[in-house]
C-alpha cells in the first residue's frame, strides 16, 4: 500500500514539473517584452483632475500634433565663433530631417553673454517609446564636443531618452545581478551543489507567469507599467519567491527527519508551512493594492503589477517548488542528506537555541532595550528631506540631458525650453499676461501665435485663438524641476486664478512636478492607515487574538520609522543625496510594512502552533528556535536582491532598494529575533488576548 501511495505521489510530482515547464516555456519570453509595453512619460501618470493633466488636454488644441522639446546646446565659454554659428544652423536643418522631428525648427538662438546657441527641436509626442531612438539621432547627428564647443542634447526629451535607457538595463543587468545575487546567497545556505537549483528554477518560473500577466494587462490598457515598476517587480519576485521557498524547504527537511518517504514529509511540512506562507503573500498582496487608492497613475499601476507577481510567486511555490522536492528525495540535500531518525528539530539550531536561551533570561530587558535603540534611530527622520528631485539630482551619474540643463540654467533663464503654459479667455489675456510677468520667478511671458508653428516667432502677429481662449508661454528664471520653479508655479497659479473671469489653467513641465508632488503627500495620508488597518484585520483572523496583531503592527511601525532614521543619514552622509523623492515614503512603507510583517507571520505562526502543544512561553521559544536560521536567510536573500536596484543609476530606486534592504536587515535581526519574542515572552499567554488559547495556557499554568 505504501509503495503505490509513493507511486502515485512521484507520477503525480512528474505531471505538475512537466506541466510547469511546458507553462515556463509558453510564458518565458515573455519575461524580455515588458519593455515594450512600459511607458516613462510622468504626465500620463497624473489625476484627470490635476490642473496640469487639463492643460495638457486644452494644449492639444493649440497645435496641430503635440510635440516634447528636445534642447540642443552649443557652447563656448571664450565666446562662439562665426564658425560655430554655421554649425549649428546646418546641425538645425539636418534635425529637421530626422524622423519624428516636427518642422521647422526655428533658428538658433544666442545667449545674452555671447557663450551659447539653443536649437529647440520639437519632437512629436506620438513617438512615444521611441522618443529615445529619436533624441538617440540628434545626439548622432551633432556630434561630439569639439576644439572647446561643447554640444550636448536636453530638455523634457533628452531627459526622458536617459530615462529609458536606464531602464532598459532592467530586462538584462538587473535580472543578472538578481540571478547572481540569489544563487551566491543560496550556495551559502544550504551548502549543497543540488539544493539551490530547486528555489532558483522556480523563482524564475514565477517571474516568467507574472510577466505573461503583466505584459497582457500593460497591453490591453487595464494598467501603465513604467520601468520603476518593472524593476521594482523583477527584485519582488525573486526576493519573496526564494524566502518563500527557504520557509518550505526548511519545514520540509525538518519533516524528512520524522518521515521516511520524501512524500508524506512533503505533506506534513506543506500542511505547516502553506498557512504562514499564504497569509503572508497574501498580507502582501492586500497591501499592494490598496495603491489603487492613489490618485497617480503610476501608484495604482505598481500596485497591480507587484500584486500580480506575489500571486503567481505563490503559486510556483505551492505547487511547482513541493513537486521538485519530492522528485529530489533526500539526495537533493547532499552531502547533508537529513536522515529519517526522529530527532527533534529544535537539535539542529543550536545557535538559535541559545538566542531563545537568553530572551527567556532577559525578556524585559531585551525588549526595552531594542525599543529603544529603534526609537534613537528615528531621531534621523529630521534630516529625511522630502522632496521632488530635480532633474540634476534625478540620476547618480552626469547624464548628457544633466549637462545640458546645466549649460542652459548657465547662459539662458533657466526654464527656456520648458515654459510653463496659461490658458486663459481671450478677453482677459492681456491682463493675465500682465499679471503673470509681475510673479517674481518669471522671466518672459507670450502668447502662442498662429505663426509659432510655421517659424520662429513674431511678437507682431496675432495670438491664436481656440474656443475662445489664448495660450500664453511663460519662461521660468529658474531650472524647471528646482525648488524655487515649484514656487514660482505655486504663486503663478495664485496669481492668474485671481484675475475675474479668466478661468486659467496653468500647465507645463514644472506644473506637472507640481501635481505630482501633491498627490504623492494626498496619497500618503490616505494610504498608508488603509494598509495598517488591512494588516491589523488579517493578523487577527490568522493569529485568533487581538492584542497579538496589535502589539506585532507596533514594532513593525517602529522598525520602519527607525529605517528612514537611518537611511536618511546614510542618503545624506554616505552617498550624498539631495534628498528623498515625494514617492519613497509611501513605497517605502507599503514594502517594507508588508515585507516586514512577513517575518513576524512566520514567526509567530510557528509560535501559536507550539503553544498550543507546550504552552505559550515554551511556545515563543521553540518558535523562535526552529524557525531562526530559516528567517534570517530570508531576510538576507530579500535584502540582497532589493540591492540589487543599485545597479540602476537612479536615485529614487538605488533609495528604495537601500531602505528596504536595511528595513528588512532591522526586522530579521532585531524585531524578529529579540523584540517580538522578548515581548510574546514577557507577555506570557495574555498575547493571544481574547482567544481560547490564551486563557487555556493560564489555566494550565495555574493547575501546575
Amino acid at each position: 500500500m505504501a509503495g503505490r501511495r509513493a507511486g502515485t505521489a512521484t507520477l503525480i510530482a512528474v505531471l505538475v514539473v512537466i506541466g510547469w515547464l511546458v507553462v515556463g516555456g509558453v510564458a518565458g519570453p515573455y519575461a524580455g517584452k515588458l519593455g515594450d509595453v512600459a511607458t516613462n512619460d510622468n504626465a500620463s501618470f497624473l489625476p484627470a483632475d490635476a490642473e496640469a493633466t487639463r492643460a495638457q488636454d486644452l494644449a492639444a488644441g493649440f497645435v496641430d500634433r503635440q510635440t516634447t522639446p528636445a534642447l540642443v546646446v552649443y557652447e563656448r565659454t571664450s565666446g562662439i565663433t562665426e564658425a560655430d554659428r554655421q554649425r549649428a544652423a546646418a546641425d538645425a536643418a539636418r534635425f529637421a530631417q530626422v524622423r519624428g522631428v516636427v518642422a521647422p525648427i526655428p533658428p538658433p538662438v544666442p545667449s545674452q553673454d555671447g557663450q551659447a546657441l539653443q536649437v529647440v527641436v520639437p519632437i512629436d509626442e506620438a513617438e512615444g517609446e521611441q522618443i529615445g531612438q529619436v533624441v538617440d539621432e540628434l545626439r548622432a547627428v551633432a556630434g561630439a564636443d569639439r576644439d572647446g564647443l561643447t554640444v550636448d542634447v536636453a530638455g523634457p526629451a533628452g531627459l526622458l531618452a536617459d530615462l529609458i535607457e536606464v531602464f532598459s538595463a532592467i530586462d538584462g543587468p538587473l535580472l543578472l545581478v538578481t540571478l547572481v545575487v540569489v544563487l551566491v546567497i543560496l550556495l551559502i545556505v544550504y551548502r549543497s551543489p543540488v539544493l539551490w537549483v530547486f528555489p532558483l528554477l522556480a523563482a524564475g518560473m514565477s517571474y516568467s507567469l507574472a510577466a505573461v500577466f503583466v505584459y497582457l494587462l500593460a497591453d490591453h490598457d487595464v494598467i501603465k507599467l513604467n520601468g520603476q515598476a518593472q524593476g521594482i517587480l523583477t527584485v519582488l519576485v525573486f526576493g519573496a519567491g526564494t524566502d518563500y521557498a527557504l520557509l518550505l524547504i526548511a519545514r520540509y527537511r525538518e519533516e524528512l527527519h520524522r518521515h521516511d518517504r520524501p512524500w508524506a514529509a512533503m505533506r506534513t511540512a506543506w500542511k505547516g508551512a502553506a498557512p504562514a506562507i499564504i497569509a503572508s503573500g497574501g498580507t502582501v498582496i492586500v497591501s499592494l493594492l490598496c495603491l489603487l487608492l492613489s490618485s497617480l497613475n503610476s501608484n495604482r499601476a505598481l500596485g497591480p503589477v507587484a500584486a500580480v507577481g506575489i500571486a503567481a510567486t505563490l503559486l510556483v511555490m505551492l505547487t511547482f517548488l513541493p513537486a521538485l522536492l519530492v522528485l529530489g528525495g533526500r539526495w537533493a540535500f547532499w552531502p547533508r542528506r537529513p536522515p529519517a531518525d526522529r530527532a527533534d528539530p529544535q537539535a539542529e539550531h543550536g545557535v538559535w537555541a541559545r538566542v531563545a536561551g537568553f530572551v527567556a533570561r532577559r525578556a524585559r530587558v531585551v525588549w526595552l532595550a531594542t525599543a529603544a535603540v529603534l526609537a534613537l534611530l528615528t531621531i534621523g527622520l529630521t534630516q529625511l528631506g522630502v522632496t521632488t528631485l530635480g532633474q540634476t539630482d534625478l540620476f547618480t551619474n552626469r547624464t548628457e540631458s544633466v549637462a545640458g540643463q546645466e549649460a542652459v540654467a548657465r547662459h539662458y533663464p533657466a526654464g527656456t525650453g520648458s515654459p510653463a503654459t496659461i490658458f486663459t479667455g481671450e478677453e482677459t489675456a492681456q491682463r493675465v499676461a500682465q499679471v503673470a510677468q509681475g510673479v517674481p520667478g518669471v522671466a518672459a511671458v507670450r502668447p502662442v501665435t498662429r505663426r509659432d508653428q510655421a517659424g520662429p516667432p513674431d511678437p507682431n502677429a496675432p495670438p491664436k485663438v481656440v474656443d475662445g481662449r489664448v495660450q500664453l508661454e511663460a519662461t521660468l528664471a529658474d531650472p524647471p524641476d528646482s525648488k524655487r520653479a515649484d514656487r514660482t508655479i505655486r504663486d503663478l497659479r495664485a496669481a492668474v486664478h485671481a484675475v475675474p473671469g479668466s478661468g486659467s489653467v496653468v500647465g507645463g513641465f514644472t506644473a506637472i512636478n507640481v501635481d505630482t508632488s501633491d498627490a504623492s503627500a494626498r496619497d500618503r495620508n490616505v494610504i498608508i492607515p488603509v494598509v495598517l488597518l488591512v494588516i491589523a484585520v488579517i493578523l487577527a483572523l490568522l493569529l485568533r487574538a487581538l492584542l497579538a496583531p496589535v502589539l506585532l503592527i507596533a514594532t513593525v511601525v517602529l522598525s520602519f520609522l527607525a529605517t528612514l532614521g537611518l537611511c536618511a543619514l546614510i542618503f545624506r552622509h554616505l552617498l550624498h543625496f539631495p534628498g528623498v523623492d515625494q514617492s519613497f515614503p509611501l513605497f517605502a512603507f507599503v514594502f517594507l510594512v508588508a515585507l516586514g510583517i512577513d517575518y513576524n507571520i512566520f514567526l509567530m505562526s510557528r509560535v501559536r502552533e507550539e503553544s498550543v502543544k507546550r504552552g505559550t512561553r515554551p511556545g515563543v521559544l521553540a518558535g523562535l528556535a526552529v524557525t531562526g536560521g530559516v528567517i534570517t536567510s530570508a531576510g538576507i536573500v530579500l535584502a540582497a536582491t532589493f540591492s540589487a536596484l543599485a545597479v540602476l543609476p537612479l536615485v529614487v530606486l538605488v533609495e528604495l532598494g537601500v531602505a528596504v534592504a536595511v528595513g528588512v536587515l532591522l526586522d530579521t535581526i532585531v524585531v524578529r529575533s529579540l523584540l517580538v519574542p522578548a515581548l510574546s515572552y514577557d507577555i506570557g499567554p495574555g498575547i493571544w488576548w481574547p482567544s481560547r488559547l490564551g486563557r487555556a495556557n493560564r489555566q494550565a499554568r495555574h493547575a501546575r
